[in-house]
C-alpha cells in the first residue's frame, strides 16, 4: 500500500482548512470546506476528500480540533462529578474570589460541576507530604455509586495538598476506578502534579468534563476513516503547540483546548524563521475571533496556563494567544449606547454573513468588505458554488448601521471595517507595546480567511513596519498540523529557597520525568527525525508571588548555575535584580519533545516565472472608489513587485494592499508587504 499523504486539519468556527502533503513528491493541495456545527467530522472528512478521494493513501492525519474549546464556552460537556477532600468541595466554586466584572459587586458563576455532584471523603494530606489521615476506601467506592446513580458519565478526583504526596490519592483513584463504569477519569496528580489548589481542581474538573464529548469525536473520526479504507495514524494539536496520539487526547482533553489557534502559531514560526523574521506578531483572523500571538528571537512565549470563559481556568502549558470577538462573521450593531460594536457575538458558518444568503439579515465584517469591493462577491473564498449576495449585504448595513447613524451604506461599511480594525490593533498593543516590546521591531504575520484583508490597516494604525503574508495564509493552522512536534509537558513542584533544595535530587527528578515523556513517545508509534528534551523552572524572588520561567541546560543543575539563569532571566524581563534578596523555585518543567520529518517550504514557492495580466475593478478605500489592479496571487513568480492599491486573489484568502503600500513575492511564496 502506497500510504503517502500528511494531512493537516482545522476546525474552524466557519471553515475546516485542510492542507495535503504527497511526501513522494513534495507536492502541497489544500481545501476549504465550511464547518458542520452539529458533528465537525462531517465536515473533516469533507475537506479531506475533496483533495484526496483515496483514503487507502493517506498515512497521518494531524488536526487541531475546536470540540473542546466549544463544549467548555457553550457548556456542553458530560454530566460529571468530583470526589475531593472533605471540607474542600466548594473550591471550584469560590475560585480565587474574582468576579466577572471588574468594577462592580455583581455577577454570577456556575462551576461546571454542581455542588450536589461534589461529593466528600475521609482523607487528609498536609501540605509538607505528611499524611495526617489516610483515605478512607469505603467512602471512595460509596461516593463514586452515588455519582453513578446520579447518571454522571465521568468523575475527578481532586485531594487537596496531593501535589506534596499522592499516596492517598493513588490509593482512591484504584478504588474508584475498580467501580467506574468507563475509562472517563481523571486524577489531579496524574494530570497537574503541582501546587495551587483552585487551579489543579479546575483543571482536573475540565479534564473530566470533556473526556466523554472528545472522546466521542475522536472515535467518530476514526471509524470515519477506516469506512473509507484508511487506517491513517491520527495525531491531535495540543495547546502547547506539539501534538499527541488519540489515546492521549482521550485521557487529557483539556489539552487540546485552543489547539487549532495554537497551530497556527507553529506554522508562522516555521515560515517566518524560514524567511528571515525572527520577529513577528501573529494574527490569525478567521470566521469568529481574531487571535493574536508574539513570535520574539524564533519562538512562541508559552504561558502556564489560560482561562477559556470567566472561571474556567485550565492549567497546562500553551502557546500565549490573546482572543477577541473580530473575525469575518463577527455582527456589526449598535449598543445601548448609540456606539458602533464589532462583535463578540457572530454569525458562524450557518447562517454566516448576509451575503451568504443563508437567512442571517444582520450585517457582518464580512458583508462591509463585500459591499467595498474588497471580496469580489463573483468568487468567495472556499471555493462556494454560489456568487455572494451584495445587495442583500447593502441593505443590511443601512438597515442597522447606516440609518441609525445617518450614515450612507458606503460610509457606513466603512465605519464597520475602521472598529473592527481598531479592535484587532487594540489586541495587538496588548502583546507587544503593554508587555515591552517595540511594534517597530516586528512584521506583522496575518493568515485565516481575513486577516490578510486588514494588514495594510493594521500596519498603519500600530505602527508595524512590514508585514509577512505566507504563501496559503487561509490554511495557515492546518499547515501548523503537519509542521508540529510531538510534545508531552511534566510539572513537579518544589517549592522550596533555591539554597535548602537537593540539586542531585531535583537533576533526578528532571530525568525520571524525561524518561516517562520518552516512553510516552515510544508509545505514539512515530517515527521521529530526532528528540530533546527542554527544562525550566518557575522561579521569584522570596517574597513575591508571581513566577517567572527560567529555561536550564541539564549543565546547569547546581545551585549556582539555577541562579545566574535565574538572573539573567528576571533582568531581560525587568531590568534589573534584587541583590541579597533570596531566591524560590516553585516548580520544575519538563518538556519531552519528538521532532517529526520536517518538508522544505520552498517546495511551496512558485514556479511561474511571467508576471500574470491584472485584471480591474474598483475598490472602495479611504472614502473613495480606487481602481485597483486584481492579481492571480498563485501565478506570481518569485520576485515579484506590486504597488497598491492592489488585491491578491487566491482560493483561501483575499490580500490588500492598500495605496501607500508595495508588495514583493520572496523565494519561498510569501508576499512581503512595505510601506511605499
Amino acid at each position: 500500500m502506497n500510504r503517502k499523504h500528511v494531512i493537516g486539519v482545522d476546525v474552524g468556527g466557519t471553515f475546516t482548512d485542510v492542507f495535503v502533503l504527497d511526501e513522494s513528491t513534495g507536492k502541497v493541495e489544500i481545501s476549504k470546506v465550511p464547518s458542520t456545527r452539529g458533528d465537525q467530522s462531517v465536515g473533516f472528512m469533507a475537506g479531506i476528500r475533496a483533495k484526496v478521494p483515496d483514503l487507502a493513501s493517506v498515512a497521518t492525519v494531524v488536526h487541531g480540533t475546536t470540540v473542546g474549546t466549544n463544549a467548555l464556552l457553550e457548556r456542553k460537556g458530560a454530566k460529571t462529578g468530583v470526589i475531593t477532600t472533605r471540607g474542600f468541595r466548594d473550591v471550584l466554586e469560590m475560585r480565587r474570589r474574582d468576579r466577572p466584572t471588574t468594577w462592580g459587586l455583581w455577577g454570577t458563576f456556575e462551576p461546571v460541576v454542581p455542588r450536589d455532584l461534589r461529593l466528600e471523603v475521609a482523607e487528609r494530606t498536609l501540605a509538607d507530604g505528611t499524611i495526617h489521615t489516610a483515605v478512607d476506601l469505603d467512602q471512595v467506592r460509596a461516593a463514586a455509586k452515588t455519582l453513578i446513580e446520579k447518571g454522571c458519565e465521568a468523575v475527578a478526583l481532586i485531594f487537596v495538598n496531593a501535589f506534596a504526596n499522592d499516596a492517598n490519592e493513588r490509593a482512591a483513584a484504584e478504588a474508584l476506578r475498580a467501580v467506574w463504569p468507563n475509562p472517563h477519569v481523571s486524577i489531579s496528580t496524574e494530570l497537574l502534579p503541582e501546587i495551587r489548589e483552585f487551579e489543579r481542581a479546575s483543571t482536573t474538573a475540565l479534564n473530566a468534563y470533556l473526556q466523554p464529548p472528545v472522546g466521542s469525536y475522536l472515535q467518530r473520526l476514526e471509524n470515519r476513516l477506516k469506512e473509507g479504507g484508511s487506517d491513517a495514524q491520527i495525531l491531535i494539536v495540543q495547546s502547547n503547540g506539539g501534538v499527541m496520539s488519540v489515546e492521549s487526547a482521550r485521557r487529557r482533553p483539556v489539552r487540546t483546548a485552543l489547539s487549532g489557534p495554537a497551530a497556527g502559531v507553529i506554522a508562522c514560526q516555521a515560515v517566518a524563521v524560514a524567511a528571515g523574521f525572527p520577529n513577528v506578531i501573529t494574527c490569525d483572523m478567521g470566521g469568529t475571533s481574531f487571535d493574536v500571538s508574539l513570535i520574539s528571537n524564533g519562538e512562541a512565549a508559552l504561558a502556564a496556563q489560560t482561562s477559556i470563559d470567566f472561571g474556567m481556568v485550565v492549567r497546562t502549558p500553551m502557546i500565549e494567544i490573546v482572543t477577541i470577538g473580530a473575525g469575518g462573521g463577527s455582527i456589526a450593531g449598535l449598543d445601548r449606547g448609540g456606539l458602533l460594536q464589532i462583535g463578540p457575538e457572530s454569525a458562524g458558518s450557518d447562517p454566516g454573513p448576509v451575503c451568504y444568503g443563508k437567512g442571517n439579515t444582520r450585517p457582518t465584517v464580512t458583508d462591509a468588505n463585500v459591499v467595498m469591493g474588497r471580496i469580489d462577491a463573483e468568487r468567495p473564498i472556499g471555493g462556494g458554488k454560489n456568487k455572494l449576495d451584495v445587495a442583500a449585504a447593502k441593505a443590511a448595513i443601512e438597515t442597522h448601521v447606516g440609518m441609525p447613524l445617518g450614515l450612507d451604506v458606503m460610509a457606513a461599511a466603512e465605519a464597520i471595517i475602521r472598529v473592527a480594525n481598531a479592535r484587532m490593533a487594540g489586541a495587538i498593543r496588548l502583546v507587544s507595546i503593554e508587555r515591552g516590546f517595540d511594534p517597530r521591531d516586528f512584521a506583522i504575520m496575518p493568515f485565516g480567511g481575513g486577516g490578510s484583508l486588514h494588514v495594510s490597516a493594521l500596519m498603519r494604525e500600530v505602527g508595524l513596519g512590514r508585514a509577512l503574508v505566507p504563501r496559503f495564509p487561509g490554511v495557515t493552522s492546518a499547515l501548523g498540523c503537519v509542521i508540529a512536534d510531538m510534545r508531552h509537558d511534566f510539572v513537579r513542584t518544589v517549592n522550596r529557597v533555591l539554597d535548602q533544595i537537593d540539586m542531585a535530587a531535583l537533576a533526578q527528578q528532571a530525568k525520571d520525568a524525561a524518561a516517562e515523556g520518552g516512553k510516552l513517545l515510544d508509545a505514539a508509534g512515530v517515527g521521529f527525525a530526532s528528540r530533546s528534551v527542554r527544562l525550566s523552572l518557575d522561579m521569584h524572588y522570596l517574597g513575591q508571588t508571581h513566577t517567572l520561567s527560567v529555561p536550564l541546560e541539564a549543565s546547569e543543575f547546581t545551585a549556582k548555575g539555577v541562579m545566574a539563569a535565574f538572573e539573567r532571566a528576571y533582568e531581560a524581563a525587568f531590568g534589573r535584580t534584587l541583590k541579597g534578596v533570596a531566591a524560590k523555585v516553585l516548580n520544575l518543567r519538563v518538556a519531552a519533545i519528538g521532532h517529526r520529518p520536517k518538508f522544505d517550504l520552498r517546495t511551496m514557492a512558485p514556479t511561474s516565472t511571467t508576471m500574470p495580466t491584472p485584471r480591474h475593478r474598483d475598490v472602495w478605500m479611504e472614502g473613495a472608489w480606487h481602481k485597483t489592479a486584481i492579481y492571480p496571487r498563485m501565478e506570481l513568480p518569485v520576485g515579484a513587485k506590486i504597488a497598491g492599491p492592489a488585491i491578491l486573489e487566491q482560493p483561501d484568502t483575499t490580500i490588500l494592499v492598500e495605496p501607500g503600500f508595495a508588495a514583493q513575492v520572496d523565494a519561498f511564496g510569501n508576499l512581503i508587504i512595505e510601506r511605499g
